[in-house]
């Protein structure tokens, strides 16, 4: 019993990590600028693209796109930049954790 709980809390710490390490990405790769977790400032708020996109089975593959080539129309008016500086996989680990929120 005490390994279950012990391999439980170490579970939950390096996905507390890996959440921050994913969201320290976030903020290195200018997206907290435009994007707050929980309030839209010039885009939408994490939270509300993860809601939108629950259940979605090609949304990771969908935000990657809209990461890289950037996007429009589909939250008002303003468009989203392409990022090509984004690399794929800094560009898929975004896209996932935004989906995790």
């Amino acid at each position: 019993m005490k390994a279950i709980v012990i391999a439980a809390a170490a579970a939950l710490a390096i996905g507390s990590n890996i959440a921050a390490a994913d969201e320290a990405l976030a903020k290195k790769s200018a997206c907290m600028s435009c994007h707050q977790l929980e309030r839209k400032v010039v885009g939408p708020a994490y939270k509300d693209i993860a809601k939108k996109y629950k259940g979605d089975a090609k949304a990771a593959e969908h935000l990657v796109h809209v990461i890289k080539k950037g996007g429009k129309g589909v939250w008002g008016p303003v468009p989203m930049p392409p990022h090509p500086q984004v690399s794929d996989a800094d560009a898929k680990k975004l896209a996932d954790w935004v989906l995790s929120l």
